[in-house]
């Protein structure tokens, strides 16, 4: 009876080692199309040319904290010649 349980016991160690692994999705390897990890809460700014965190940006240049003055900010200044 022992050598049947033994047997058992491997037959499922060999169905459980032959499961294949689901990958998972490395840190910051949700970059958008300019390179913005968007999990770190970085978001493309047209008018500095690079990701800029809004709250961050909002700080530097002193403009509202909201996603509506984020998205003002980044389109209009973008629409000016340089």
């Amino acid at each position: 009876m022992s050598k049947y349980f033994l047997l058992f016991i491997l037959s499922l160690f060999a169905i459980a080692c032959s499961e294949q692994q689901v990958p998972t999705n490395a840190l910051g390897g949700d970059r958008d199309e300019h390179g913005c990890i968007g999990s770190a809460g970085y978001q493309w700014c047209a008018h500095t040319k690079q990701c800029e965190r809004p709250w961050e940006l909002a700080e530097q240049v002193d403009i509202e904290n909201t996603q509506d003055s984020f998205a003002k900010y980044c389109s209009l200044a973008s629409q000016q010649p340089p």
